[in-house]
C-alpha cells in the first residue's frame, strides 16, 4: 500500500509521472518540443538562403527560391556533373588501356611458354634412339620472371575495382529532389502591403509584407497561398476556391486558366520542420527500462 505523501518512493508501482520525471533528469526517452515561429521559414523566404526573396521564382512543386540563389545552385551542380563526367571518361579510358595491356601480356606469356617448351626438348642420339632431357628447375616452366616477393609493390595482390556507372546529368531540386530546369522556374510577383508607418523599416522586420493580388488580404504563414502561372500573381487559396474556380478566368487579366496554372505554395520548411503541419521536433534517446 502506497503512502499519501508528496515525495512518495515506497510505492509498488512505477507511475507514469515518476517515469517521465526520471527520464527527463537522466537523459533517457524521447524529447519532443513544439517549434516556435523562429524555427519556421516565412512563406516569402527562399528555401536556400532562408531570407526574403528579392527576385522570387517558384518551381512546379511550389517551392520558392531567390533567383540568384537557385541559379548559383544550378551552376554549381552543372560544374559538379561536368567534373563527374570527365572523371568517368578518364576511368573508362584507363580501364580500356588496362584491358588492352592485359590482353597483350597474356598473348606474350603464351608465346614465351610455347617457345620455352620447344627449347626444352633436346634430342640426343644414343644407339639410334632419341631421349628427351628433363629438368627439375622451376625456371623451365616459365616462372623465371615471377618473383614470390609480396613486399615488392609491383608483386602485391590487388583487388579488382568495382564497375563504375556513368553519372546522370540531372540537377535535382534542393528540397523535393525532383529534376529541376531553369526554364521550369516561374517568376513570382508579390503585391506589397502599403503602410505608412512601416515604409522606413527593413523588409525582414516588417510584420505584414504582402497582400493577395485580388482580395488584398494580408498574407502570412497561416494563410495558404497559390501562384497564378501565367502572370505570377500570388493569391490566397480561398480566392482560388471562391472566385477563380467559378469561371476559370484570371481576375486581373481575364485570361483563361486551367488546373495546371495554379501552383500551391509550400509553406514553412526548414531543417527542423518541413511544413507548417508538422511543427513538433523529436530527439530519440536511449529508452529507460522500468
Amino acid at each position: 500500500m502506497t503512502r499519501h505523501a508528496r515525495n512518495c518512493t515506497a510505492g509498488a508501482v512505477y507511475t507514469y509521472h515518476e517515469k517521465k520525471k526520471d527520464a527527463q533528469a537522466s537523459g533517457y526517452g524521447t524529447n519532443a518540443q513544439r517549434l516556435g515561429k523562429d524555427s519556421v521559414k516565412d512563406f516569402d523566404c527562399c528555401c536556400l538562403s532562408l531570407q526574403p526573396c528579392q527576385n522570387p521564382v517558384i518551381t512546379k512543386e511550389g517551392y520558392l527560391f531567390d533567383k540568384e540563389a537557385i541559379l548559383k545552385y544550378i551552376i554549381a551542380k552543372k560544374n559538379e556533373n561536368s567534373h563527374k563526367l570527365k572523371e568517368y571518361e578518364r576511368l573508362k579510358k584507363k580501364e580500356a588501356d588496362v584491358n588492352f595491356n592485359k590482353a597483350v601480356a597474356e598473348t606474350s606469356k603464351k608465346v614465351d611458354q610455347f617457345l620455352k617448351g620447344e627449347n626444352s626438348i633436346v634430342s640426343k642420339s644414343s644407339g639410334g634412339k632419341q631421349e628427351a632431357a628433363s629438368s627439375i628447375s622451376n625456371m623451365s616452366t616459365g616462372h623465371d620472371k615471377e618473383l614470390p616477393s609480396f613486399w615488392i609493390p609491383s608483386k602485391t595482390p590487388t583487388v579488382e575495382r568495382n564497375n563504375f556507372q556513368k553519372p546522370v546529368n540531372i540537377i535535382p531540386c534542393p528540397v523535393s529532389g525532383k529534376p529541376l530546369k531553369v526554364k521550369d522556374l516561374i517568376d513570382v510577383k508579390f503585391k506589397p502591403y502599403i503602410d505608412q508607418q512601416d515604409n522606413k523599416k527593413a523588409l525582414i522586420t516588417k510584420e505584414n509584407r504582402y497582400v493577395c493580388a485580388v482580395t488584398h488580404d494580408i498574407l502570412s504563414n497561416s494563410v495558404p497561398c497559390a501562384v497564378l502561372k501565367p502572370t505570377g500573381d500570388v493569391v490566397t487559396l480561398e480566392c482560388v476556391e471562391k472566385i477563380i474556380k467559378k469561371d476559370w478566368i484570371h481576375p486581373l487579366t481575364n485570361v483563361k486558366l486551367s488546373e495546371n496554372d495554379i501552383i500551391v505554395m509550400q509553406r514553412g520548411g526548414t531543417g527542423y520542420s518541413q511544413t507548417n503541419t508538422k511543427l513538433e521536433a523529436k530527439q530519440a534517446r536511449p529508452a529507460l527500462q522500468a
